[in-house]
């Protein structure tokens, strides 16, 4: 009964929400994405990220100094009955379409490869010039 509250308790936060959204739709994703598509700093991201993965939601996978996450590729029965109707209701929120459009203009492959920094956002996810809002 504990595991199952943890699991409840994973889902009951926005970030965690959209994190679980664009991991759905995208599959595996680097933190440096996460972090330029949802604008918040990396230690919240991966604060929201290390939630999900306790909770058996997302697995992490380190590429030389980056992390990589997608949906656990073994998850609980009843996380498996529940994420179809995750997919169904996350995805038509304004909030993740959006989300998914702003994954789509970020893709950067020199951003988590072979160590080179992107230069097309800082970390949090604005491009150069571009004010903190």
């Amino acid at each position: 009964m504990e595991n199952l509250a943890l699991l409840f308790q994973s889902l009951d936060d926005q970030t965690r929400l959209r994190l679980l959204a664009l991991l759905i739709e995208a599959g595996e994703l680097c933190v440096c994405d996460l972090v330029a598509v949802l604008k918040l700093p990396q230690s919240t991201v991966s604060r929201q990220l290390g939630i999900l993965k306790s909770a058996g939601w997302v697995q992490g996978r380190r590429v030389g100094a980056w992390n990589h996450y997608s949906i656990a590729t073994s998850l609980e029965p009843v996380q498996q009955f529940l994420m179809p109707v995750l997919r169904n209701f996350l995805l038509v929120t304004e909030t993740a379409r959006e989300d998914l459009v702003r994954l789509r203009q970020r893709r950067d492959p020199a951003c988590c490869s072979g160590g080179v920094a992107s230069k097309k956002t800082d970390t949090a996810g604005r491009a150069p010039g571009e004010e903190q809002s």
